[in-house]
């Protein structure tokens, strides 16, 4: 059992039934009430996103949660199949449970957040960022470069990304996985 003093960015709750992630959080303070903490929650088991407000002090219930390092294997009509690293188990993951998955490619590590109550996985994530290969972009036009100008790139798992004009078919890309966004060219 926890309090709302224990109240943490990424925190998982259960309020009314459902699982909540907690995005952000504060409290207010006023000269004749009691403190109230208010958060922020997006719904881990449902697209929902709520305000909640608590009386400083009430009890919050956490759930437990790992994050377990897994395999993606391949997509088909079932879902996402994954493979756990440690025990070669293989799971199959609704893709309503994905981040951004169309960065997805065979072979990928990923992270599988499983609740430890139930031993269900509750959400996949990819690492803070992934190297994806550009198959197909138009070549930029010479000279417009005097501004951030940018165009579109498709990357090898099929996703369509916007890119500057300097990067070319067949190069690699580092993408941020939380946003889907180009952030920079990669050695090869």
């Amino acid at each position: 059992m926890a309090t709302t003093a224990d109240m943490r960015n990424g925190l998982i709750i259960k309020l009314d039934g459902s699982l909540y992630s907690v995005v952000e959080f504060g409290q207010n303070k006023t000269a004749r009430a009691a403190a109230k903490v208010w958060a922020k929650l997006k719904g881990v088991d449902n697209n929902r996103s709520i305000e909640h407000t608590w009386n400083s002090g009430d009890n919050i219930f956490p759930i437990r949660v790992e994050k377990r390092p897994y395999q993606f294997l391949y997509k088909d009509d079932s879902g996402f199949n994954l493979m756990d690293n440690n025990s070669f188990e293989q799971i199959v993951v609704n893709e309503n449970l994905i981040e951004h998955p169309e960065l997805y490619k065979d072979g990928q590590e990923c992270f599988v957040i499983i609740n430890t109550e139930t031993e269900s996985p509750m959400g996949v994530e990819l690492p803070p960022s992934v190297n994806l290969k550009i198959t197909y972009s138009a070549p930029g036009v010479k000279g417009d470069t005097a501004t951030r100008a940018t165009k579109p790139a498709t990357l090898e798992t099929g996703a369509v990304i916007q890119v500057p004009l300097f990067v070319n078919e067949g190069e690699l890309v580092k993408i941020d996985s939380k946003t889907g966004n180009y952030v920079e060219r990669v050695k090869g």
